[in-house]
């Protein structure tokens, strides 16, 4: 074999030896040491990305941690009157009042049951909304009086009625319109002003 391939080979596996002993060599690097990523903020405060953004919320009063069970569902928050109901996924946005709907536009509350988002299972009924059309895991949002938004995430959609009673004590909403019916579970408030 000639010289040239030897040399080629040779400075081949030098430049990659030299590379890895880089790459290793900056794992035992001095603290000291400062690279770009010191120069953003969230580590120059000494925080994560989740939990700078956290800290940032609950600074600024749009949001309120939940307390959370290991299913992922909120502590029950203390009974206040709900005003309007929001499905996003579905682009519904109505009032909600005291009993039955009186309309298309509006949604009903049954008040001798639990307010939406404390205790219980909160029942709420809607004339004409498509709810077939939810999927698990979508959310429903009730903002209420105590300028705090009830958020609920689906756990089922029935088109024979879910009738789920819930002694547990956790914080359930029931939404009905026609013969379907969708069964969500309270996941989180939202500070609404």
């Amino acid at each position: 074999m000639s010289r040239a391939p030897w040399a080629a080979a040779a400075l081949t596996v030098t430049l990659l030896c030299t590379g890895i002993g880089l790459l290793h060599g900056g794992e035992g690097a001095e603290p000291g040491t400062s690279g770009i990523a010191d120069a953003l903020p969230s580590r120059a405060l000494g925080l994560s990305g989740h939990r700078r953004l956290v800290r940032e919320l609950e600074h600024s009063g749009t949001h309120t941690p939940a307390r959370r069970s290991r299913t992922g569902a909120a502590g029950p928050l203390r009974a206040a009157r709900p005003l309007r109901l929001r499905i996003p996924s579905l682009g519904v946005d109505l009032p909600l009042a005291e009993g039955t709907p009186a309309g298309e536009d509006t949604a009903g509350w049954d008040a001798a049951g639990p307010a939406p988002g404390s205790a219980g299972t909160a029942v709420v009924t809607g004339n004409g909304l498509a709810l077939a059309e939810l999927r698990r895991g979508r959310t429903i949002e009730i903002p209420r009086a105590d300028h705090r938004t009830a958020v609920f995430t689906v756990e089922r959609v029935s088109p024979y009625g879910v009738n789920a009673p819930d002694r547990s004590g956790r914080a359930r909403l029931r939404l009905v319109s026609g013969e379907t019916s969708v069964l969500a579970r309270l996941t989180g408030p939202l500070r609404t002003g």
